[in-house]
């Protein structure tokens, strides 16, 4: 194999051959400059240095193959080309490399056997660790992505491949296959000194070469099934450190049969190209699943919790981000169930000033305040103005609107009790399709030291429905030409037909009639809360008109 180290040139680190090379190569940019060559290639091309264009110091014929060479990749350009330098045919074959450059290996006449050879095989291990670059990079599951390592490194290195994983200490993630095998993945208690170079690699210290590893010392652990016979079968063992950013990402262990040839140091050298490829990509998968861990937690904390009943009262509620795609805004609505039937409920819909995350995460810190307020709940007028001294002594919290609900079921009826803050009132729709606004009123918290409120006090009967919505329901422009409000009278109307239904079924069918109101078009938060009383009993008492105290 051909050993591309790194050198330094003018243009930074590029890839140059050594001078032990058995024949002249030349490394040269997109733009036709020479980064680096060898002594080889100075005795063949007189006047070449790093720095010079290469039409100053090469053959047309070579000038024009390179600018075919960097051109147009999707035309595929020939990697061969052949003409004379000086009394010398030559041929030269052009390897791509880092930022558009190729490295030109000129091969002549005399060149020594199995040069062109060697260099088809540099091409091909070139174009396995670029299709390992893209096939893992375009995965950002992790235990995708060690598979895929596990096969590509069983089926093209080695006769099988184990990767292993960092662990806790105890228990490491282990990845094993053969070449035409199935791949395993389990959870193994292994330790790591069993497999030398093992605990190293795993630390992101230098590969033990193999002709240091005993093959009999390799744990059954890392022998995948369908390998031929069990440990005596192997021939020849490398272990090598998977890097990753900043911190190693485990190891990549490979196996031979002991009718193979051994791990040349070649072979060795080019594992570890391939582990440092694979590394990354695993390191770019294991960070996004850990910021997706991490997003995942603490959006459960802002998403609206999951409603229904509670103590023979039915809740229901639904919520649709301003944002596409978003599952949280400015809007929210919470559920505090009571301890005992006897007791009030507690439900809470509100109104961020703001959109987006910034907004939900402004709406999950008062919902974390008025979790801890509930046991003031009996006094809504207590309740909302610790909420508002809360809001005032945050000078990072914005104004919010709410409406504040406490609800106990009475035989057949329920009783609200409802405060709004600046609020929308909310709507009761009777059984007989009528559609009442609840009079409450009253300051939105987190602007003034002095608030007031109204409480009013709304009995439902069984199928009776009060829904509580924010203004991103009634403020939702669409309609057909997009521009007109769905406003208030719209959704008394909606509601109107609504008689009689089930609590999910009426925030069911507002939201189906605002999503069909507003099509694609922007929009606001949009949040509904339905309460309702089941027809589990019959009525005992006539319909009780919606009161103010």
């Amino acid at each position: 194999m051909v050993s591309l180290p790194e050198q330094k040139s003018t243009r930074g680190p590029v890839p140059a051959v050594q001078h032990c090379e058995p024949f002249p190569a030349v490394t040269v940019d997109a733009s036709g400059t020479v980064l680096s060559h060898n002594a080889q290639a100075a005795a063949l091309l007189a006047r070449v240095a790093v720095g010079v264009a290469l039409d100053e110091v090469a053959p047309a014929w070579l000038v024009e193959a390179h600018l075919r060479r960097v051109g147009d990749a999707g035309n595929e350009p020939s990697a061969w080309a052949d003409g004379r330098i000086g009394p010398h045919r030559v041929k030269a074959l052009g390897v791509p490399g880092v930022d558009g450059a190729v490295t030109w290996w000129l091969i002549g006449e005399s060149a020594p056997a199995g040069a062109a050879q060697e260099l088809a095989r540099e091409r091909m291990r070139a174009g396995l660790l670029q299709e390992l670059s893209c096939e893992l990079l375009a995965s950002l599951d992790v235990e995708r992505c060690t598979a895929m390592t596990a096969q590509r490194a069983a089926r093209h290195l080695a006769d099988a491949a184990v990767v292993v994983g960092t662990g806790d200490g105890c228990a490491f993630p282990v990845t094993r296959c053969t070449a035409d095998g199935p791949v395993v993945q389990e959870s193994v208690a292994l330790d790591p000194g069993q497999l030398p170079g093992l605990e190293e690699a795993l630390q992101g210290l230098p590969a033990v070469s193999s002709r240091w590893i005993d093959p009999h010392d390799v744990p059954s652990w890392a022998v995948p099934e369908g390998f031929v016979g069990d440990v005596a079968d192997i021939g020849s063992v490398v272990v090598v450190p998977l890097p990753g950013h900043g911190v190693p990402t485990g190891c990549l262990v490979l196996l031979r049969r002991r009718q193979a040839a051994g791990f040349t140091p070649a072979e060795e050298s080019f594992a570890q190209l391939f582990a440092a490829r694979a590394g990354a990509a695993l390191s770019v998968a294991r960070s996004h699943t850990r910021q997706a861990r991490s997003t995942d937690v603490l959006l459960g904390d802002l998403l609206p919790p999951s409603l229904g009943g509670v103590h023979g009262i039915c809740f229901a509620g639904g919520y649709r981000a301003s944002v596409a795609g978003e599952l949280v805004g400015g809007d929210f609505y919470d559920l505090y169930p009571a301890d005992s039937p006897e007791a009030e409920t507690v439900a809470v819909l509100g109104d961020v000033c703001g959109k987006g995350l910034e907004a939900a995460v402004v709406a999950g810190r008062i919902r974390h305040v008025l979790r801890a307020l509930v046991p003031f709940a009996a006094d809504h007028t207590r309740l909302l103005t610790l909420l508002n001294g809360a809001l005032l002594s945050s000078s990072q919290t914005p104004f919010v609107t709410l409406v504040l609900v406490t609800a106990v079921r009475q035989d057949a009826r329920v009783r609200l009790r409802i405060s709004s803050a600046g609020h929308p009132s909310p709507l009761v729709v009777r059984v007989t399709g009528q559609v009442e606004e609840v009079r409450t009123g009253g300051t939105l918290i987190g602007v003034f030291a002095d608030i007031e409120f109204t409480t009013a006090e709304v009995a439902l009967q069984p199928g009776e429905t009060c829904l509580l919505y924010s203004d991103g329901i009634t403020e939702a422009r669409g309609g057909p030409l997009g521009n007109v409000m769905f406003n208030e009278d719209r959704l008394r109307a909606a509601l109107a037909q609504c008689a009689g239904m089930p609590a999910e079924a009426v925030t069911e069918r507002v939201q189906m009639i605002i999503a069909q109101w507003v099509g694609e078009g922007p929009h606001d938060d949009m949040a509904v809360l339905a309460i309702g009383a089941p027809r589990d009993t019959p009525r005992t008492t006539e319909d009780e008109p919606t009161r103010e105290r």
